[in-house]
């Protein structure tokens, strides 16, 4: 079976939750139309962000998820890492917890997202980052 891979780099984000759907869409248009049938694995490339689907319209969800995950992970607590700051170390407990990585269907050369699933990158240090996620998709063309 076909693979395909590319490599897409995310503008600078601070802490919170973004919907980067049409990011991706972007990044992998010209190669995912070909496939009739497949899968599509994303891949970020960091121990302190995160990759997850969600609700695609409330913004409200994504900074419900951003309280929720500094409740379960708070910069208080007594974490022996801090050589890169106190956000740091809570940021890779947030990215254990939610993963680096998606498996999406392909079906008809589009990603077979629900209706209301939407791509998020989740950024768990205060100050902006940049962002790569490895993109490969296999299937039948």
């Amino acid at each position: 079976m076909p693979w395909s891979q590319v490599t897409h780099t995310f503008q600078a984000r601070s802490k919170g939750c973004y919907l980067v759907t049409n990011d991706v869409l972007k990044a992998i248009e010209s190669e995912v139309r070909k496939y009739k049938i497949g899968m599509c694995n994303l891949f970020l490339q960091h121990t302190s962000a995160s990759l997850c689907l969600n609700e695609n319209v409330c913004r409200e969800v994504r900074e419900d998820l951003t309280m929720a995950l500094d409740h379960i992970a708070p910069e208080s607590l007594p974490y022996k890492h801090t050589d890169e700051g106190p956000d740091d170390a809570c940021g890779h407990v947030k990215c254990a917890v939610m993963g680096v990585s998606l498996d999406i269907p392909i079906r008809d050369g589009k990603l077979a997202l629900g209706t209301w699933q939407g791509i998020y990158l989740c950024e768990h240090r205060v100050y902006q980052h940049r962002r790569s996620v490895v993109i490969t998709m296999q299937g039948e063309k």
